[in-house]
């Protein structure tokens, strides 16, 4: 399929054709995300008390196990509330949640933000090192760990704040897991509290902070973006109410992690704006998507591109079209994907979105324009960059040039009063995503750090993004985090991380060129269970380049463009190439038959290996296709 360039009027008209029957809660959504102003006080807990008033035994958030209704989901985040408070946690702190997908995340969560505090979302796939330094930028007053996520919580058990200590607790995920040494039982200590609505939610503002998200940046290590509260409403009000038209009767199925803003505050939003039901997967599961979808009576979903492409590479069944979806909500979907994604699986609509953690302004595909990633009411300009720099460029009187309709250019968002940076918990990392004085004197943008194509009538399509961060199978991999573990392998004496595309995959995979301490083989399954225990699976580079030196610039910069042009072709490559095979859990020689296996994978190609044959799926770092997009191991 083309790509399309330009919006036109018809494809508005057409949209708007189509939102009739829920045009009355689009401009709901859309009157209240105009009154939104930083300073009111309004927050997610009041939203949440209404529900609870209005709807008391409607579902509110339900998972594989457990359901809670709007009382009861109010009453538990009451009493999670309150302990906090007895447990001295005030207005601003934050509660650490190490916990996978399910219903009580968000009830815990719920309670923290009534609280006035601070939700720190931790990401369960991460694990010593960096798990210790989400920590440390977050500051946490209080943790809580599902004993799912044991592995992980011992990783930094010997590395945890002070602030902590008598302030850990565990929460099981069923009667079977055995309790956590060292940390209190948390169910127990809920159902000593009261249920009575805390007094600070009326006291909260829309520009308190509600969340903390953990996003991979440019430094290697995680930063902390702020969620406020007046942040999180304006997405509920103008994508769930304003584009999505969510009412009490939908149900939105979310296959997402909760620390990603995707799960959290987009599909979430989604559900609570219109008093209707969030049904929470554990995990994503390609071969059991659709029959949970049924089984939830989904009329809405939220995806990632890489989902969509699982999907379609699973055999067809009835399941994929007995159901009431209405609706999904996500981002990354591949322009090629749209149309035989909506054909084969009857989605009335792909509402695409377009959006980041830290980012002040977001697109939403209300009018169904096919592909884009939508429209947004904020202030934005896409301009001419340079791609060395990877920087704006600035004319002769010093301003940024704005790029025509249909070209590409960095996306910038412009930073005022009614639309804030909330930033990072770092400030000095806040101050870098800014840019001043770019069209007049003393304005404020902040940089996207991603290339868009203008399309017209404020819409836009999403290219690429810059920067040392790349995205593979739905995350963020920042190449100078990958680079710290690399080089802490004996072996190791410097490495350069960057992505590579790879035919026939969203992203860029990632791709580490090496240099050796000494001349002797690389350990390859040695450096396999280094990387394991240290990086989540979305990050181990899936190729391997070893050279006897870097090139840099004068000030000391790799040329990664010229890295990754080259890319993994042995035909092209000079230096000893490698790929990881989840198989052997090894790094594999990147042989002319491994590669045309690689760059083929479209098709059901095999592999020659040890005279046996293998799916090709398996020689690019997954055993099947159910196992490659299941969180926590992709």
């Amino acid at each position: 399929m083309e790509t399309k360039r330009r919006v036109r009027p018809f494809d508005i008209a057409r949209g708007l054709l189509k939102g009739l029957p829920r045009a009355h809660i689009a401009l709901t959504g859309l009157l209240r995300l105009a009154l939104t102003r930083p300073g009111q006080r309004n927050s997610i807990g009041l939203v949440l008390e209404k529900w609870a008033r209005r709807r008391p035994d409607h579902p509110a958030v339900v998972d594989a196990d457990r359901s809670y209704t709007y009382a009861r989901f109010n009453a538990r985040a009451n009493q999670m509330a309150a302990l906090m408070r007895r447990e001295g946690v005030t207005a601003g702190e934050g509660v650490a949640l190490l916990m996978e997908n399910r219903a009580d995340l968000l009830v815990l969560a719920a309670g923290t933000v009534k609280l006035g505090g601070v939700g720190v979302m931790l990401n369960h796939q991460q694990r010593g090192d960096v798990l210790a330094h989400s920590l440390h930028v977050t500051e946490p007053s209080a943790l809580v760990v599902g004993r799912e996520c044991r592995q992980a919580f011992e990783s930094v058990r010997d590395r945890l704040p002070g602030r902590l200590a008598g302030r850990i607790f565990c929460l099981a995920d069923d009667d079977a897991d055995p309790p956590v040494p060292g940390c209190r039982d948390l169910a127990a200590a809920l159902d000593a509290e009261a249920i009575t609505e805390p007094p600070e939610t009326a006291a909260i503002h829309t520009r308190d902070p509600a969340f903390h998200v953990l996003t991979s940046g440019t430094t290697g290590m995680p930063k902390a973006a702020i969620m406020s509260h007046g942040r999180w409403l304006r997405a509920m009000y103008g994508v769930g109410l304003g584009s999505l038209g969510m009412r009490g009767d939908d149900i939105v199925y979310c296959p997402l992690p909760l620390y990603h803003n995707n799960a959290l505050t987009l599909s979430w939003g989604a559900a609570l704006g219109g008093g209707g039901t969030l049904a929470v997967a554990r995990r994503f599961s390609a071969s059991r998507f659709w029959d949970e979808v049924n089984h939830f009576r989904a009329t809405a979903f939220s995806y990632i591109g890489e989902l969509c492409r699982y999907l379609l590479a699973q055999p067809e069944k009835p399941a994929e079209r007995r159901h009431s979806v209405r609706v999904m909500l996500g981002n990354g979907l591949r322009p090629e994907l749209w149309q035989p994604f909506r054909e084969r699986f009857g989605i009335p609509h792909i509402n695409e979105f377009y959006g980041a953690s830290e980012c002040n302004l977001l697109f939403t595909n209300a009018f169904d324009v096919q592909p884009s990633c939508g429209f947004t009411p904020f202030r934005y300009a896409v301009v001419a960059y340079d791609p060395d720099t990877e920087g704006p460029l600035r004319d002769g009187k010093g301003r940024l040039q704005r790029v025509r309709a249909g070209e590409v250019g960095l996306l910038l968002s412009k930073v005022t009063r009614h639309a804030p940076f909330d930033g990072y918990t770092s400030r000095e990392e806040s101050d870098r995503k800014l840019f001043r004085d770019a069209f007049r004197r003393d304005d404020c943008w902040f940089n996207t750090g991603d290339l868009v194509r203008r399309m017209g009538w404020r819409h836009v399509q999403f290219v690429d993004r810059l920067g040392d961060t790349f995205r593979w199978k739905g995350e963020n991999v920042a190449t100078t985090e990958v680079e710290q573990v690399l080089n802490g392998f004996p072996q190791v004496r410097e490495s350069v991380v960057y992505g590579v595309r790879v035919p026939g995959r969203e992203g860029r995979a990632g791709m580490a060129a090496l240099t050796l301490v000494r001349d002797e083989p690389l350990d390859r399954a040695g450096l396999g269970r280094y990387l394991r225990e240290r990086l989540a699976d979305y990050a181990i580079p899936l190729f391997l380049r070893l050279r006897e030196d870097h090139a840099t610039t004068s000030t000391f910069k790799h040329h990664k463009a010229e890295l990754q042009r080259e890319g993994f072709d042995p035909a092209g490559v000079e230096d000893e190439l490698y790929v990881f095979d989840a198989d052997t859990r090894r790094y594999e020689p990147m042989t002319t038959q491994r590669y045309r296996a690689v760059v083929e994978e479209g098709r059901p190609a095999d592999i020659e290996r040890g005279g046996g044959r293998k799916p090709i799926r398996r020689v690019i770092g997954t055993r099947t296709m159910e196992e490659a997009v299941r969180y926590g191991e992709y």
